[in-house]
């Protein structure tokens, strides 16, 4: 048996496939021909058939298309169920999403704000302050006292308001607050929940304007209590209130209210329908490699669209809102609170189907991917043949790597896809590092391996058969 060099067997294959590819585009363009009739086959003069071949292809891609197609259309709406089935079922990541508003300068500010005209609306703080210099004064103050009193009766009002606002601001930034909003997150998700689902028992309503408030009345009662023990008596006044102010206006609300039970039942099995879809059209079509490249670009468009429409939601949003209920930038956190999720999935869900498209076309039958990856095999051939002309070698093991190459390139795919489908959250980051240590692995098991080669003795004028373990 004679032995040949990596790089001539690499040459070998090279040539192959070239001729490979010429007798496929060669077939191709045979199926496109017409057909003469034969003689005696019924057919009159200048009838042209067609290969029922070709006919029977063309189905095949144009169901292929459909599949796709739907898959793609569903891909968007997919990723909203999934959002809508997580941030309305699941009490744990609601308040975890809308928890870090209380830590927002522009939302502490604006509830301060509201907290602070309640107050005033309830507890005439001017009258009060009046109320106690006059009853300074009536004790018997000199004319010059007297005046002096009076000029510090809006200067004293002023500084209690602003007192109150100092606490109530104080209280607001602190981490009791935190507290308080999450609880009130948790407890009202209980009760958003019920109004979700119609139960006559809910304790709140979403308005048909889409209005979603956070009452104050646990932060006044709060802040009344720090009054008081500042010495502040005025305070015991303040009645406990009931007042909601709105901190979001989402006119898509009543129309996820409507569509709730779908949301909940399509958020769990909509994406694997719509991946479903993509990866029937890819089985079905006449090229697989082609069909696949084309299934990732129409996933990666769908993504596109999810993320561009709530680009334009947002804008949409804030005009809507600000200034007349929202300042505008608290209606824009408010906003970016709420679908930051869906984001976040929407562009991790675009960077996979780029990076499937891109796969997919390197090792495609394609030329120019086929060149590349010739460049790589001889790459890694010169590197393998220089370390062992310096008596690196990895010897048995690598043969034995060599003989279960396929196997292990498996793994090493089926490994990368589960962490994609699996692990949570989905973010950009995880699937690119995903795809550069799978890339990794595959470029040193390339390195390590040891093919063997060998062919079995020829003339010299008969081409020798390559034969490999």
């Amino acid at each position: 048996m004679a032995r040949v060099t990596s790089s001539e067997l690499l040459a070998k294959i090279e040539r192959l496939e070239g001729e490979n590819a010429a007798l496929r585009e060669r077939l191709d363009n045979a199926q496109t021909m017409p057909i003469p009739p034969l003689e005696g086959d019924g057919v009159s003069g200048g009838g042209d058939v067609v290969a029922t071949r070709r006919k029977r292809g063309w189905g095949w891609t144009l169901l292929a298309t459909v599949l796709i197609l739907i898959g793609a259309i569903l891909a968007p709406v997919a990723v909203a169920a999934s959002w809508a089935k997580v941030q309305l079922t699941d009490t744990d990541s609601f308040v975890a999403a809308y928890a870090p508003l209380a830590d927002d300068p522009g939302v502490q500010a604006y509830v301060t704000d509201q907290a602070v005209q309640v107050i005033q609306q309830n507890v005439d703080i001017p009258a009060l302050t009046s109320q106690v210099i006059d009853g300074i004064t009536s004790l018997g103050t000199g004319p010059v006292a007297t005046k002096a009193l009076e000029a510090l009766k809006g200067p004293a009002a002023q500084g209690i308001v602003t007192l109150v606002k100092s606490t109530v601001g104080n209280f607001v930034a602190s981490d009791a607050f935190a507290e308080v909003w999450q609880q009130a997150l948790r407890a009202s998700h209980a009760q958003f929940v019920a109004t979700m689902q119609g139960d006559p028992k809910a304790a709140i309503a979403v308005g048909s304007d889409g209005s979603v408030g956070v009452q104050l009345g646990p932060i006044i009662d709060r802040v009344k209590q720090l009054l008081v023990q500042q010495g502040m008596t005025f305070a015991s006044q303040i009645p406990s209130v009931d007042r909601t102010i709105t901190v979001a206006q989402n006119s898509s609300l009543p129309t996820i209210q409507l569509f709730y039970g779908l949301a909940v039942g399509a958020g769990a099995w909509l994406p694997w329908v719509a991946l479903l879809f993509l990866a029937a059209g890819v089985l079905v079509a006449r090229r697989r490699a082609l069909a696949l490249v084309w299934s990732a670009v129409a996933l990666a468009l769908g993504m596109v669209v999810i993320v561009a429409g709530i680009a334009i939601g947002r804008l949409v949003f804030i005009a809507s809102v600000s200034p007349s209920l929202l300042p505008s930038d608290v209606a824009r956190t408010v906003f970016s609170t709420v679908t930051t999720a869906m984001v976040d999935t929407g562009v991790a869900v675009l960077v996979l189907a780029i990076v499937v498209a891109l796969v997919a076309w390197y090792s495609g039958p394609f030329a120019v991917p086929r060149r590349l990856r010739g460049f790589f095999g001889a790459g890694t051939t010169w590197v393998r043949e220089a370390a062992e002309r310096h008596g690196i070698s990895t010897g048995r093991t690598g043969e034995w790597l060599y003989a279960q190459r396929v196997l292990l390139r498996a793994a090493i795919a089926v490994i990368a896809a589960a962490v994609v489908l699996f692990v949570r959250p989905l973010t950009p980051g995880l699937i690119i590092w995903t795809l550069v240590i799978a890339a990794i692995v595959i470029v040193i098991l390339e390195l390590v391996q040891r093919p063997v080669i060998t062919v079995p003795e020829t003339a010299d004028d008969e081409t020798p058969i390559v034969t490999v373990p």
